[in-house]
């Protein structure tokens, strides 16, 4: 295939800004939106290649960069059936976008003759974008390269990150999953949810004694706030969300789930009453943390990730228990999961736990091993997975006129929570009226959900080194294989605290390394957090300041 009028069209209208190499990871590529020009339409190629790969499947392209500050932006591809890049695809992405402009020719041919692609004529590509100042003049050169490789697209406009693979797949199973359009995402949630939460008046069971209608929700001046609205409409009374940070003020400033959950406190500006529940998207509403203020204490207590997974996966397996048939429900974690959760989970609610290494993709790949699997980060990214076999499996038996009522009402009732969760990608609309759901079925406040478990305080520092690679992990990255010694040396201080643990791992984007501490109390975890940081220092080739001793 020839590439010349592609690479002309680049070097004239989408020339490099700079020679900084960019890396597409886990959340695709992530910079200044200043920088992203020439990034984005030589993505707007490969995402043609992508689908020719396919035999012609949609793909779909974000513009977005989540949580990051406003002035940041990025852009990441989405597979077919709404799941992320693999990692071959993401060295290809790399690779494309940091070849000079006047090698970008030579280098899309090289890698359509590898994939064997000999036209893009019948590729087709959906995208979206969110609301940073900087996305519109990004969508035009994603359009502008899809349109260079001569392949069809359609521009959704403004959506969230969830919303769009939901389309995707949607579009790539000719309709079976719903309708490819963003009024189909919300019938499909909205209609689930209503069902789900009028079961209660069907059955004639007592009406709702501690369980609140009223939600109070942080929508971190992005994308996802101009979408409330739109989901408010369909649902009544069932659910009355009040929003703050709606897009008026500045994307993820003080606000949104990653502020909530790093600095452990609500938004800048909002005044809590004790026993409000709260919750935080992030700018791009893939993730979701709920909050409240005790009502006794007036302390500030954050449901995070953790918290959400062990809610979902305790309401499942009940659920599950309750349809008769043996599905396989398991929960993924990474090793910065709380040690109280995976201890509930495991004791407690009796489910199979599997860590995995830190990264979204992980936890999906994962979590595809089970019947159903739960997976959550603690940031609050996470949804649950259903195998084709086991959903084929619950209408069947559904629809088994031979068996008990009950157990064919499980089922149904069951196939309706699958239609509330977006199983594509983390989906903080999705999750929340799951959320929701759960707490009106248990007729339980926030406060009886947080007391299911109490978390174990911790302390998560950061380490500069000179080259982080030194730093090697094992263990879904629990344990550190090099340098020699780094591991005992952990072990050793860690042995000292009562249900003390600790791991370090390396950044993947820079030169410092993470350390994550936790014991029974604060004191402890922070000790033990400065204890392993020096460690870290020491023995890793640390440069600048050394971490004091307290």
């Amino acid at each position: 295939m020839e590439f010349g009028d592609v690479q002309e069209t680049g070097e004239k209208n989408f020339p490099k800004q700079d020679e900084t190499p960019i890396q597409y990871g886990t959340a695709g590529f992530r910079t200044k939106g200043s920088r992203l020009n020439h990034v984005i339409y030589r993505m707007g190629v490969l995402a043609a290649i992508r689908s020719a790969t396919k035999s012609g499947a949609t793909i779909g392209v974000m513009i977005t960069a989540s949580h990051n500050p406003e002035e940041d932006n990025g852009v990441k591809l989405v597979d077919p059936m709404g799941e992320m890049l693999g990692p071959e695809w993401e060295k290809y992405a790399t690779e494309v976008a940091n070849v000079p402009g006047s090698k970008l020719d030579v280098t899309l041919q090289e890698l359509t003759k590898n994939l064997g692609v000999t036209s893009l004529q019948s590729s087709r590509v959906v995208f979206a974008r969110d609301t940073r100042p900087s996305s519109p003049v990004l969508a035009a050169a994603l359009e502008a390269g899809i349109k260079a490789a001569g392949a069809q697209c359609q521009n959704f406009g403004l959506l969230t990150t969830p919303q769009l693979h939901y389309i995707v797949r949607c579009i790539n199973t000719n309709g079976q999953y719903g309708k490819p359009t963003e009024e189909g995402y919300f019938e499909k949630l909205s209609e689930a949810f209503v069902k789900l939460r009028n079961i209660r008046k069907a059955k004639k069971m007592k009406t709702l004694e501690v369980y609140n209608t009223c939600l109070y929700l942080d929508a971190a001046n992005g994308v996802g706030a101009g979408k409330i609205p739109i989901l408010q409409s369909k649902l009544g009374d069932l659910l009355k969300i009040s929003r703050v940070n709606d897009g008026s003020g500045k994307l993820n400033h003080e606000c949104g789930a990653d502020f909530v959950k790093v600095q452990q406190k609500p938004p800048t500006g909002v005044n809590m009453v004790p026993g409000q529940r709260w919750a935080s998207f992030d700018g791009d509403a893939d993730r979701i943390v709920y909050y409240f203020m005790g009502v006794t204490d007036n302390r500030f207590y954050l449901l995070d990730g953790d918290k959400i997974a062990t809610l979902v996966a305790g309401y499942l397996k009940d659920l599950v228990q309750e349809t008769g048939l043996s599905l396989n429900l398991g929960l993924v974690q990474t090793a910065y999961a709380n040690g109280s959760s995976t201890r509930y989970i495991t004791d407690q609610l009796k489910v199979p736990v599997a860590c995995v290494p830190t990264g979204v993709k992980h936890l999906h790949h994962k979590a595809q091993e089970f019947d159903i699997g739960v997976y959550f980060e603690a940031n609050g990214h996470g949804t649950a997975i259903v195998s084709n076999s086991s959903y084929n499996l619950l209408q069947k038996t559904s629809q088994n006129t031979s068996i008990s009522d009950h157990q064919s009402e499980a089922c149904d009732l069951l196939l309706s929570v699958i239609d509330l969760i977006n199983q594509t990608v983390g989906d903080a609309i999705s999750d929340m009226l799951l959320v929701e759901m759960i707490l009106a079925a248990q007729d339980w406040d926030v406060e009886q959900w947080n007391k299911a478990y109490t978390d174990l305080p911790n302390r998560q520092l950061k380490v500069k080194v000179k080259d982080r690679s030194v730093i090697q992990t094992t263990d879904a990255e629990r344990k550190a294989s090099s340098p020699v010694g780094l591991q005992s040396a952990i072990d050793e201080s860690v042995a000292k605290y009562t249900h003390g643990r600790s791991f370090v791992r390396p950044s993947g984007t820079e030169d410092i390394v993470r350390v994550y501490a936790e014991a029974d109390a604060q004191i402890a975890a922070d000790k033990l957090a400065n204890e392993v940081a020096v460690i870290v220092y020491k023995m890793a080739g640390g440069i600048g300041e050394e971490p004091k001793l307290h």
